[in-house]
């Protein structure tokens, strides 16, 4: 995030697209809501689902899976048709405006209209709404970036901030919510296979020779890694032929998940390192037991860039070891020795090597709760908001991006477009969330929501259960008919190993992130057999109730 959670409350105008918010970041939610129902400022909301927060937006545009960079494009056309931009801004801090303009210029209202189906008149609100503004934040996560386009998606979000001046300025911003509670420390210290800790280039000679002397090795490798999308097609290949899996559940969470399974079967070697025996786990030669959150100290950094100190409650269970203690562990036995006394002795070393965490200490988080970085000297009070004067580059280059259609779209075979995502009461691929009573009491099942007109054509009732297939597999599902489907859309949860929908989805890649595009792909539905339908009211209930 450019921006910090509490700044949402106080934007003059929130712009909320490929986010859930209310179901998968309830808190975040709250702040949102808050803007708008408590102070009345503005909230857009584009999805292709009725959202509950929908119920707070004073403007929704439903556009169809896919067409995200059509419907930005339009909204940057009625901009600067209207001479609406900053133009300030895009003098002082930005390049490459004319090419951003020549491109915009043709996606009118009407020609979006047609592209996604977002109403023109909608479109041109939205735009003036969003650029009358004086402090406008845009709030965004994987429907944005599960998308074969989704590097463009998020540069087009940049561009219409940079546009109306709303880059680097409280209560404005491009915020990504990250999907899971340490992601964004996950990334910071390196977890991306181009990058040292603090996004340090390891193809950078500098760089690679800092972390050099801080290791006390030699020779570390010049050239970028595979991410994960990449290392399992490898396995097929013969490129790799052993894995080491930390916290993950690839089985159940990437796409075409049948494609997944034969290649963890052939590899030579595959150790899972996990709190349960996870699917993924119950293929591997060695499983490593690893403590939970709230069996071990150490630090998460959060989706605000917050770093904020963790403290074990209760001691690991069995034989489980912290993660660090297994690593270093392991490494010993390599030959490396990794001698830390302590997770605190190895945020030293972080600190010692990533300027971004310099500042941080575990002292200081102990008494202040929590840093966001940059935090570059101990006395430095970490950073609310980036790019306050300047861009890490210097000037904002706005990109000249057109839209591109989905990799798959529906035919006469498989008519619907299916997307997926998460519920309120479930978490990832389950691992914890499944064994949890209450949480299983409130989302016991997997369901693929659909509306109403889409249930009647196909004569399925609320309840029953349906076949969904795709050209890379089927599962079976009960359907669940929703006020929150588009007509020729489906949605299911990826949360289900039992019906995991990702035996569903498609495999193509974005070029830049190698995220595959989870959120468009075509499938058709058939009836199984007739079972008691279940009210769509109380089916509704039963999922969603006490949502946020």
């Amino acid at each position: 995030m450019t921006n910090s959670i509490g700044e949402l409350e106080w934007a003059d105008c929130i712009l909320v697209t490929g986010s859930n918010t209310s179901e998968t970041h309830p808190v975040i939610a709250t702040f949102i809501k808050r803007a708008a129902y408590l102070h009345g400022k503005t909230l857009i909301v584009i999805d292709p689902r009725r959202l509950y927060l929908v119920r707070h937006a004073h403007l929704w545009l439903r556009q169809r899976p896919g067409s995200d960079i059509a419907v930005l494009n339009g909204l940057m056309h009625v901009i600067i048709r209207d001479n609406l931009q900053d133009h300030d801004y895009i003098a002082r801090r930005t390049e490459n405006f004319d090419a951003l303009k020549e491109t915009v210029a043709r996606y009118t209202p009407a020609l979006v209209e047609q592209v996604s189906g977002v109403p023109a008149a909608d479109l041109e609100r939205a735009a003036r709404l969003y650029a009358a503004a004086p402090r406008a934040a845009i709030v965004y996560a994987m429907g944005i970036t599960q998308h074969t386009t989704g590097t463009n998606n998020v540069i087009s979000l940049a561009n219409l901030a940079m546009l109306c001046g709303n880059v680097g300025l409280e209560s404005g911003g491009v915020n990504p919510l990250r999907g899971q509670n340490n992601v964004q420390g996950a990334c910071d210290m390196g977890g991306l296979p181009n990058v040292f800790s603090g996004y340090q280039a390891v193809t950078d000679p500098a760089k690679r020779w800092k972390m050099e002397a801080a290791w006390n090795v030699r020779n570390l490798p010049d050239w970028e890694g595979l991410t994960l999308t990449e290392m399992l097609p490898g396995i097929a290949e013969g490129r790799i032929k052993a894995l080491y899996i930390i916290g993950e559940n690839p089985v159940i969470s990437e796409a075409d998940a049948d494609e997944i399974i034969n290649p963890l079967k052939e590899l030579d070697f595959l150790v899972v390192q996990d709190i349960f025996l996870t699917e993924t786990g119950k293929l591997a030669d060695v499983v490593l037991p690893a403590a939970s959150f709230a069996e071990k100290d150490g630090t998460f950094t959060n989706t605000e860039r917050r770093v904020a100190l963790v403290r074990r409650a209760v001691p690991p269970v069995g034989q489980s070891r912290p993660d660090w203690q297994i690593i270093c562990e392991l490494s010993r036995r390599m030959g490396y020795p990794m001698d830390y006394a302590g997770p605190e002795e190895i945020f030293e070393e972080i600190r010692r090597v990533t300027p971004s965490y310099a500042g941080v200490t575990y002292r200081r988080l102990e008494q202040e709760g929590g840093l966001q970085w940059p935090c570059p000297h101990p006395e430095h009070p970490g950073t609310r908001f980036l790019h306050q004067d300047r861009f890490t580059r210097g000037l904002g280059r706005f990109f000249a991006i057109d839209y591109q259609e989905p990799t798959e779209l529906p035919d006469d075979q498989y008519p619907l477009i299916l997307t997926t995502g998460r519920v309120l009461y479930q978490y990832h691929t389950g691992t914890m969330s499944r064994r949890a009573p209450g949480l299983v009491e409130k989302a016991p099942e997997c369901r693929v929501e659909m509306a109403a007109a889409d249930a009647e054509a196909y004569g399925i009732q609320d309840g029953e259960m349906v076949r969904v297939c795709s050209r890379r597999g089927e599962i079976k599902v009960r359907a669940q008919v929703s006020f929150k489907a588009i007509p020729g859309t489906i949605f299911i949860p990826f949360h289900y190993y039992e019906a995991a929908v990702n035996r569903l989805t498609i495999a193509a890649l974005d070029p830049v992130a190698k995220i595959p595009e989870y959120k468009v792909c075509a499938v058709q539905i058939r009836k199984l057999r007739p079972s008691p339908p279940k009210a769509a009211a109380a089916a509704e209930a039963e999922s969603h109730g006490g949502s946020p």
